[in-house]
């Protein structure tokens, strides 16, 4: 029987999958960054696959710490925190989850698109507190809205065919405009905010998205618009979202991502035009078993050497 291959996991998953990552590597389970230091500096020799996310990544350090390490693999679409220069460099295989949680972001992404223009955050403490409809200013439709979205990826363009079925006009901004597609582009993330009411941010993470929402764009939005946030905290300045909120800049947000993941936003927290949650937008049973599903077939490809079935 062939010696199984050394796996290290460091995102949290359940019993059921452990168990059965368990039975085809050699698991190594380290998903506090404690556990994960002292299973990199323990083993690290004998790792030749990774499982991570996003927001946790791979570092160029641990890489050179682990020399037999040649398949790193992401939970979900996201890399952001994996070093993939280093990771080229060595020729290690790099693969995600792409489109195994796309569905389930964008359900999220319109939920809180509909709660925050609704303001069910706020409607819902008020009916608690005994206040009925009469004393409270009608919220706007979400039909017939413009949306706008910063990103037009896959999930982006899921977002957009939710759009469609609330007669909701369609604009984006990509770095560049995208072939075959029917929405308008916008060359700038500051046009898209003065023509949308409801700016979507569905972007990734990383230095080149860093604060592209910015104060600036938060005005253009103004005080009429909405900001959702579903692709990385990173992407939205959050001192300038909470002076936005606070003010009246803008009317409303409703974020599933932050900058101070995993800890709460705290320049956001008493502020009631906000619906937010935390950071499980591609979270489902359905979704989960999906990206894991990848994960496995990701991984059997390469070592198999047939490749990844879905590489960055």
């Amino acid at each position: 029987m062939p010696e199984k291959i050394s796996l290290l996991v460091l995102n949290t998953l359940s019993r059921e999958h452990l168990d059965v990552l368990a039975e085809r590597y050699t698991l190594t389970y380290a998903p506090t960054a404690a556990q994960r230091e002292a299973a990199i500096t323990a083993h690290g020799a004998t790792f030749r696959a990774v499982l991570t996310i996003g927001v946790l990544g791979l570092t160029a350090a641990e890489m050179d710490a682990m020399p037999a390490l040649e398949l790193v693999c992401c939970m979900g679409a996201g890399y952001e925190m994996v070093d993939l220069e280093a990771a080229r460099a060595r020729g290690i295989a790099l693969a995600n989850g792409q489109g195994t949680n796309d569905d389930c972001v964008a359900d999220h992404a319109f939920g809180l698109v509909i709660a925050s223009v609704r303001g069910f955050r706020t409607l819902d403490r008020l009916c608690r507190e005994g206040v009925w409809r009469l004393e409270i200013p009608q919220p706007p439709n979400v039909s017939g809205k413009r949306l706008g979205i910063l990103g037009l990826g896959t999930i982006g363009q899921k977002i957009a065919k939710r759009a469609s079925g609330f007669d909701m006009a369609v604009g984006y901004h990509n770095r560049s405009a995208k072939d075959g597609v029917p929405h308008r582009y916008f060359d700038s993330v500051k046009a898209l905010a003065e023509w949308c009411d409801i700016l979507v941010c569905a972007a990734p993470g990383g230095a080149a998205t860093k604060h592209i929402v910015n104060a600036e764009v938060l005005d253009a939005l103004g005080p009429q618009g909405f900001l959702v946030n579903i692709g990385r905290g990173s992407v939205v300045d959050t001192d300038a979202l909470a002076a936005a909120l606070r003010s009246g800049g803008i009317a409303g947000a409703g974020l599933d991502v932050y900058e101070s993941e995993p800890k709460r936003p705290e320049q956001l927290i008493d502020i009631d035009n906000l619906v937010i949650t935390p950071h499980l937008a591609g979270w489902s049973p359905e979704a989960t078993a999906a990206s894991f599903a990848r994960f496995l077939d990701n991984a059997e490809g390469h070592f198999a050497g047939r490749g990844v079935v879905t590489p960055i």
